[in-house]
């Protein structure tokens, strides 16, 4: 019977070595679903954040796509133009071009000072169009200060949760670890059966960290690199429309300087 005895304690040494196991399962769900108050509120947390990574990544590709979408269609309308009434006619329609909102708001402000200068101050020249331009630019300035925040809004949380959800779930881990240590203490007992569940419930709060935290890194960078290659083309426009509208100035001052100094003329002799 020495046999029969020997069988019966190798079978319960291995149904004590496998039941700490028994509550993990095979899946990670079963371990998250096993896991202590703490490590769970954790994954909840990381689970939330990524969540809302991954929001503003759609919301922000689909926002670029519509950007480059409407500003090609009105580059081709401000290069063939044959005048800047019926290019801003067709600008009404273009929410999400920031060259369009340039050239919207640097065109209103353009006609609303010509209007309040008049036509007797056009032959002033310079100190008239010095007064116009300003205005103008002084509208170009905060088109551009509202795009770049509205390029802008929600990708600092990409950055917050890259270098955070690396450490949260690092707490998660390290907590389960302690409670799989205080385990070890009421059990009385130091072996791998013990430790594993518990260490291998926490480390599901690491990992749950890092896949929030790496989409929202590369992200990030593509976000911010999408948008500085955006501001920088704004930047050029904003230039470019500016210069326009001084040519456009000058070119319609200058039949009114030529009258004004001829009248003088005259009036002198």
């Amino acid at each position: 019977m020495l046999w029969l005895h020997l069988f019966k304690s190798t079978l319960q040494t291995a149904t004590a070595v496998a039941a700490p196991y028994e509550r993990i399962g095979n899946g990670v769900g079963d371990m998250i679903w096993h896991a202590g108050p703490v490590v769970k509120f954790v994954m909840l947390l990381l689970f939330a954040m990524s969540l809302a990574c991954w929001c503003v990544i759609f919301m922000k590709l689909r926002y670029l796509q519509k950007v480059r979408r409407e500003t090609d269609r009105f580059l081709d309308l401000y290069e063939q133009r044959k005048n800047f009434s019926a290019v801003y006619r067709e600008t009404q329609t273009m929410e999400y071009s920031p060259m369009a909102q340039i050239f919207r708001r640097g065109y209103m402000e353009w006609m609303r000072s010509a209007k309040m200068l008049g036509s007797q101050n056009v032959a002033e020249g310079p100190l008239a169009g010095g007064v116009l331009f300003e205005s103008v630019e002084r509208a170009v300035d905060g088109v551009l200060l509202e795009e770049r925040q509205r390029m802008e809004r929600f990708v600092p949380f990409l950055a917050t949760t890259g270098s955070s959800a690396p450490f949260i779930g690092l707490f998660g881990t390290v907590w389960g670890i302690m409670t799989s240590f205080q385990d070890i203490g009421l059990k009385g007992a130091a072996n791998l059966a013990v430790v594993a569940p518990g260490i291998s419930e926490a480390l599901v709060a690491t990992a749950m960290g890092l896949v929030a935290a790496i989409p929202a890194v590369i992200a990030y960078n593509h976000f911010v690199n999408r948008f500085r290659v955006l501001e920088n083309e704004m930047q050029h426009f904003a230039s470019d429309f500016l210069n326009l509208m001084k040519r456009e100035w000058y070119r319609r001052a200058a039949p009114a300087r030529a009258e004004g100094e001829t009248a003088r003329a005259v009036h002198e002799n």
